[in-house]
């Protein structure tokens, strides 16, 4: 069991929870039980890795930059990550649009069903939230750049979703030291590069429990399942996103094999226990830790290169969510028959792409900017509710899947922005790794 590689250990928990949760649901003390006795571990797993998410991303953020030795290297990375963002986003808003508008899984949706739906969740206290959080993010267009400056980096320390807050901290913190005398850098250096490699193996530490936890996680899940029949009438909706999250996919591939020539399933092998982390906690802040440690050990990325990219991406670039966006939006306008011309197509996916940017990466955030984008074409107020209400109960199960693509954009803008800099390297073989690190090699 100690030489099955983690993807592998992680489905065996993801169907072993599935499992677990159906069986259980039979019972009336099932989802109490699993709630009490099993959901816990992977409350605790979530919140580990969110416990050093913050510390790695501050430490390998800035022994990246500080180990470039010229500014000017760091614009090069800097520039290629956020017009590689910036196109990949707006291919995904795009492609949610093409399918929603050629497929109109909202055309099909009778009147009973949106009252039966609005009967159960219009009034639901997380649609609420979400409306409340979205009207509270109405801002001004510079607001974004205010919003990138801490007041206090304590307090951004404190906060996940600040995350944002804590890159722009880092990134000034690494180019300062490039700035100043190395003999006075080198001593702040060694400390990062030592709390860096703390914070990894803190990562190996918590990943030991990975198959557990997305067995707690998936059970959790099931039992909490909202009604089927409901579920199975929204099925053309969340077919319409998942054909759009494969595409995507795809296109990710294809760009790591033209631009790199490795193959897709390189990449795919490579970054899989991340994918499968994604799915299992919706967070893409969560899964950062395994995504950086999958990138830099498996894919080859250069630490330089994968300690900016990733974190940036974690918080800026919000692939599958942008398509889910674009495809919720317009099934909500089709589903109550509200009308939208090109240019509201267009305000879509400009909306989508700029309310990606800074998004805190964690579960849930979908629907707040899911509203922003409603908004943004003049969809009566009164109705918000009702449209959330609409895909509410098939959320969860998108959600999961819109992070794996999350990640997975991620990771490919980071093979090609290391090997546009030629920082793309075949990963360390296992008898090259030195023998303190050995004994990590088992889990991955």
């Amino acid at each position: 069991m100690k030489k099955l590689p983690l993807h592998w250990k992680i489905v065996i928990g993801m169907v072993f929870g599935i499992l677990f949760g159906v069986l259980v649901s039979n019972f009336s003390w099932g989802k109490q039980f699993v709630s009490d006795w099993i959901a816990p571990f992977g409350t605790i797993f979530i919140r580990l890795l969110k416990l050093i998410a913050i510390p790695l991303i501050f430490t390998s953020l800035v022994k990246g930059i500080s180990d470039l030795k010229d500014i000017s290297r760091f614009r090069n990375i800097g520039v290629r990550t956020i017009i590689l963002y910036i196109n990949t986003t707006a291919t995904a808003i795009i492609i949610g649009l093409l399918l929603v508008n050629t497929l109109k899984p909202g055309a099909g949706i009778s009147q009973e069903t949106i009252d039966e739906l609005t009967e159960t969740y219009a009034g639901n206290a997380s649609i609420s939230s979400n409306i409340q959080a979205a009207e509270q993010q109405d801002s001004g267009p510079l607001d974004f750049l205010v919003n990138l400056v801490p007041e206090n980096i304590f307090t951004a320390f404190g906060d996940n979703s600040l995350m944002l807050q804590v890159i722009f901290f880092s990134i000034i913190f690494g180019i300062s030291m490039l700035l100043i005398d190395p003999e006075r850098a080198r001593p702040v250096a060694k400390l990062i590069t030592g709390l860096n490699e703390i914070v990894l193996k803190m990562v190996n530490l918590i990943m030991l429990m990975a198959p557990f936890a997305v067995f707690a996680l998936l059970a959790q899940i099931v039992v909490s399942s909202d009604n089927v029949e409901i579920l199975q009438k929204l099925l053309f909706y969340g077919a319409t996103v998942l054909l759009g999250l494969i595409l995507m996919l795809c296109f990710y591939l294809i760009v790591v094999y033209l631009y790199t020539g490795k193959s897709p399933g390189w990449f795919i092998k490579g970054i899989a226990p991340a994918q499968l982390l994604a799915f299992s906690t919706s967070s893409s802040a969560a899964t950062l830790p395994v995504t950086m440690e999958r990138v830099t050990d498996h894919l080859g990325v250069d630490n330089e290169v994968s300690s900016f990219v990733l974190p940036v991406g974690a918080t800026i670039n919000m692939d599958g969510t942008s398509l889910y966006q674009s495809v919720a939006a317009v099934f909500i306008a089709q589903a109550l028959h509200f009308p939208l011309d090109f240019s509201d197509q267009l305000t879509i996916i400009l909306t989508a792409l700029l309310a990606s940017i800074g998004a805190a990466a964690v579960p849930g955030t979908g629907m707040i900017m899911l509203v922003i984008v409603l908004e943004s074409i003049g969809f009566p107020a009164d109705k918000l509710a009702i449209g959330l209400a609409l895909i509410f109960a098939i959320d969860r199960p998108l959600d999961m899947c819109r992070t794996v693509i999350n990640i997975t954009g991620d990771s490919m803008v980071s093979v090609v922005v290391a090997k546009s800099l030629g920082k793309l390297h075949y990963p360390v073989r296992k008898e090259e790794i030195p023998l303190r690190e050995k004994d990590d090699i088992s889990l991955y």
